[in-house]
């Protein structure tokens, strides 16, 4: 594992993202960069940085009832409910509001919504809110699992996206592989780290890394 640098968007000048470049396994893929979006998640300066930005992205025009937070982006979502809001966003809530909510996963890998959320997702508009979207395997299973309660993704939004698009959406991102162009992304049986018996530096998920040797 080295040591982490600084990256400043191209596009979005405001919001700079941490990369520790390493061996890194996460749930779906194996990666030479962890993303380290700490400070953007859960720093307030930083985090309304980052939802002004994603909020430009999104048109007007777009409806958004619900905002799905995935990786730990429930700060973030919040700055964007208000920053949509402001920009004149149109919900279709009776309440004229955005809802943020976040999905609970289960051993099994399923992805699921509790009874209590049902009222917020059951046919309503949701705009998905990702720190990475890497391999779209998540957006996939989230798209999913709304799916059963009849939920439409109106938009994806994401810190950093190594895909432009998912199940036929395009992903709106403040970070692309523009940005960080030596960006890889493996299946775990096809990688090229471990084929050159690189070893792995630390588990990786959307919390943080933990080493496997401290």
């Amino acid at each position: 594992m080295q040591d982490m640098i600084k990256i400043r968007s191209k596009v979005h000048p405001n919001v700079t993202l941490k990369a520790i470049p390493g061996h890194f396994v996460t749930p779906n893929s194996h990666v030479n960069y962890f993303l380290d979006m700490t400070t953007l998640k859960s720093r307030l300066s930083e985090a309304l940085a980052a939802a002004k930005e994603l909020g430009n992205q999104i048109s007007a025009s777009t409806i958004v009832d619900t905002i799905v937070c995935i990786d730990g982006c429930e700060i973030i979502g919040a700055f964007l409910a208000e920053e949509l809001t402001r920009a004149g966003v149109y919900s279709m809530n009776a309440h004229n509001t955005i809802y943020i909510i976040t999905p609970e996963y289960v051993n099994s890998g399923h992805i699921l919504f509790r009874d209590n959320f049902v009222p917020m997702i059951k046919g309503k508009n949701v705009l998905l809110l990702l720190a990475s979207a890497t391999t779209g395997q998540t957006i996939v299973k989230v798209g999913q699992a709304l799916s059963y309660y009849g939920a439409s993704i109106s938009g994806i939004s994401a810190i950093f996206s190594a895909a432009t698009s998912s199940m036929g959406i395009p992903i709106k991102s403040l970070f692309t592989i523009a940005d960080i162009p030596d960006y890889k992304a493996y299946n775990p049986e096809g990688c090229s780290m471990c084929k050159d018996k690189m070893a792995i530096d630390a588990f990786a998920n959307g919390f943080g890394y933990s080493r496997i040797n401290q």
